[in-house]
């Protein structure tokens, strides 16, 4: 009985941890989501609600890293149970890392408009980025909150299909600079902001690699998973 509480009690305290993961996880989702309005239309109010909410992603950071440490140190867990603690205190940490991205996005937005650039064609440029890393990013928090190993897997093939257009966004910017050097400052502006997405989609990525590592057992960090509807969307 003393044993069955324990394990209850247990199960409880890394919920509670899980619930309040997702709840970081969303507000990131918002950060980036603002950011990105924040570079098509400007708006330094909201800019500014982007890099305030990188200072409470920063305090959940570290206080679910506090409670995963404490929660291995009371617990002692091992495997499976081990492997959800470690992975989730990975997952925090790529978290925290979008809102950095998704913080940097607010400022060049705010800096770019306050300079009076014109960016309409720059948005569309990183539009279709930003939508796919975005999914990516909802994506991977919900195959966290479900332990999804098959949709985590089809979303790591994903990370291709960002990378493939970042590339295309650096070729015309390149381009653009190279015809009208009026348009370097705001062209790299845009590069930096291309990029910001290009990393939460890496991030993203990360996070369905946690889920695959708890549910499978299976670290495939630094391995090439392609998946064969992906790869038909990429040019040779």
């Amino acid at each position: 009985m003393i044993g069955e509480h324990s394990s209850k009690q247990y199960d409880n305290e890394l919920e509670a941890i899980r619930s309040k993961v997702l709840l970081m996880g969303g507000i990131v989702e918002t950060q980036f989501l603002d950011a990105m309005t924040c570079f098509r239309i400007g708006n330094s109010e909201r800019a500014d609600r982007v890099m305030r909410e990188d200072d409470v992603v920063n305090q959940l950071e570290v206080s679910l890293d506090d409670a995963c440490s404490h929660l291995i140190v009371r617990r002692q867990p091992a495997a499976n149970d081990l492997r959800t603690i470690m992975a989730t205190i990975k997952v925090i940490t790529d978290l925290e890392r979008v809102g950095d991205e998704a913080t940097k996005i607010a400022r060049v937005a705010k800096n770019l408009h306050k300079r009076g650039n014109a960016v309409v064609n720059h948005y569309e440029m990183v539009r279709g980025i930003a939508n796919t890393a975005s999914d990516m990013l909802h994506d991977a928090l919900d195959c966290f909150a479900r332990n999804d190993g098959k949709q985590a897997l089809q979303l790591i093939a994903q990370d291709a299909v960002i990378d493939h257009e970042f590339k295309t966004i650096m070729r015309n910017l390149i381009t653009f600079m190279m015809e009208d050097p009026r348009t370097i400052s705001a062209a790299l502006d845009t590069l930096w902001v291309a990029k910001a997405i290009e990393r939460i989609g890496d991030h993203a990525k990360n996070i369905a690699e946690y889920v695959i590592y708890v549910v499978e057992g299976k670290d495939i960090r630094h391995t090439k998973v392609v998946s064969p509807d992906v790869s038909e969307e990429l040019p040779e």
